[in-house]
């Protein structure tokens, strides 16, 4: 019995050690988890400050890319590391840490290049472009999901180079990704103790490339502000511009009121209207549009101007004012651009309108007939855009017309921006309804027609989205 009891009493004591050894053994890889966690957290940790520090310090993204490069080696104990970008379908190498082997084998000259075979690799990778899906790098970029070989000398996806330092021995492929956007590939080869790549190794990789997708989208996204800052600045310097060649009062002809209204669809726009004394009695009004939107508009709108006052200083006919504007014009625009224009005289002495059309919307003249009924027509007159044809054919097209300007007649001259103006139905304000609203605002001043237009065209919009300038200019005789 005593034998027996003794047997059990040591039984249990190998028992409780067994489960003392095993729990205390747990207890340490929990712990030693913990600390790699914890020196995982701190490399990350490190890295982001690092990113941070890199993007406030201004660095381009060449440059990002490759603290992204150094810092994966650090981390890692890796001998070479290297980033591929993706463009659409396609991958290159943009940055790239020690003898990194390339994607596909050397041809046999480069195998001779060993006194600057760090460079040269560095070249062949940068030049090297391979598709999505081609190759351990092209898979990760197509998946989305990192790989780690721990063994790479057996297995069949790596590439095998005759060269032993291009030897891959163990290879961690992540991505690059922000919010499911793949930026790129973070490729890293060899640990430098000659032991493979572990889970821990992996699991940093991952971490460090996530990072790096933020850091690279946040770079993408300062640089972004910046050059919209910039453009926005440039803009609004276009903007002033564009406002100083506009007129910004009226030359004070007796018997002629004048009121305009300019309200461009983006901060530069294509549209031109100009007044300008011509001598005592007569006045030049014309009104453009340039084909486009923005910046290039405005800049041939302003040449326009330059040229359009000049040649009307010198010459009386409005349509020979468009012939030698559009032999300077035709050879300045771009194929794809043109302007419509249309530039009257009015004489208040002689009670006189006339004007030339540069394929431009019809002016429209109010007026009362001989019955005293007042009527809005629309003055029709040949005439083709300028900038689209040399003066040979434009010349045989465009032609001056002269019609009377009594007291009491509105000469209404506008861009499309106006008649193409869509409620939310999808119809337009249309050329009709602006003559019948020139008609009905005739008894007012100048100014008041273009503010009564306006109201009528903001009324007839309501909340839906204009995409036009929007040029007006009235001319009443008084």
């Amino acid at each position: 019995m005593l034998l027996i009891f003794c047997m059990g009493v040591a039984a249990g004591a190998a028992i409780g050690w067994f489960f003392w050894w095993t729990a205390r053994r747990e207890i340490t890889r929990l712990d030693e988890q913990r600390q790699l966690l914890a020196q995982e957290k701190t490399i990350v940790f490190d890295f982001v400050h690092n990113m941070v520090e890199a993007i406030g310090e201004g660095v381009n993204r060449q440059e990002l890319f490759e603290r992204v490069v150094h810092a994966a080696i650090l981390s890692t104990g890796a001998l070479s590391a290297c980033i591929f970008e993706r463009d659409g379908d396609q991958l290159r190498g943009v940055a790239v840490e020690g003898l990194f082997p390339p994607h596909r084998p050397l041809p046999e000259s480069a195998k001779l290049r060993i006194t600057t075979r760090t460079k040269f690799l560095e070249q062949v990778l940068k030049s090297e472009v391979f598709m999505v899906g081609e190759g351990l790098v092209g898979m990760v970029a197509r998946t989305g999901k990192g790989i780690l070989i721990e063994d790479a000398l057996d297995d069949p996806r790596v590439i095998r180079h005759d060269d032993p330092a291009l030897q891959v021995r163990s290879v961690i492929v992540v991505p690059i990704l922000f919010r499911e956007k793949n930026i790129g590939v973070l490729a890293i080869v060899n640990p430098s103790d000659g032991g493979p790549f572990g889970e821990t190794d992996f699991s940093l990789a991952t971490s460090l490339a996530e990072q790096a997708g933020l850091a690279i989208h946040n770079l993408d996204l300062l640089a972004y502000q910046i050059e919209k800052n910039k453009l926005d600045s440039d803009l609004g310097l276009a903007n002033e511009i564009q406002s100083m060649l506009l007129p910004r009062e009226f030359p004070a002809v007796p018997g002629l009121q004048m009121g305009s209204a300019y309200q461009p669809a983006q901060k530069v726009g294509g549209d031109l209207y100009d007044v300008f004394e011509i001598d005592a009695n007569r006045v030049g009004v014309a009104i453009a549009d340039v084909s486009g939107k923005g910046i290039p508009a405005s800049l041939l709108m302003a040449i326009c101007q330059s040229n359009l006052r000049h040649f009307a200083r010198h010459v009386d006919s409005p349509a020979r004012v468009l012939s030698e504007l559009n032999e300077v014009m035709f050879t300045e625009m771009r194929p794809d651009m043109f302007v419509t224009l249309i530039y009257a005289v009015i004489d208040a002495a002689a009670g006189t309108l006339t004007f030339a059309r540069g394929g431009h919307e019809l002016p429209i003249l109010v007026q009362a007939g001989a019955d005293g009924a007042v009527h809005a027509g629309f003055l029709e007159c040949e005439g083709m855009a300028l900038g689209m044809v040399p003066n040979e054919i434009f010349d045989t097209v465009v032609q001056d017309r002269t019609v009377p300007f009594a007291r009491g007649d509105v000469l209404a001259l506008y861009t499309d921006g106006i008649t193409e103006v869509a409620n939310s139905d999808g119809v337009e304000f249309g050329n009709g309804r602006l003559a019948d609203v020139a008609r009905t605002l005739r008894g007012r001043d100048a100014p008041e027609i273009v503010q009564g237009i306006l109201d009528r065209l903001a009324l007839f919009a309501g909340a839906a989205r204009r995409v036009d300038d929007i040029t007006l200019l009235v001319v009443k005789h008084v």
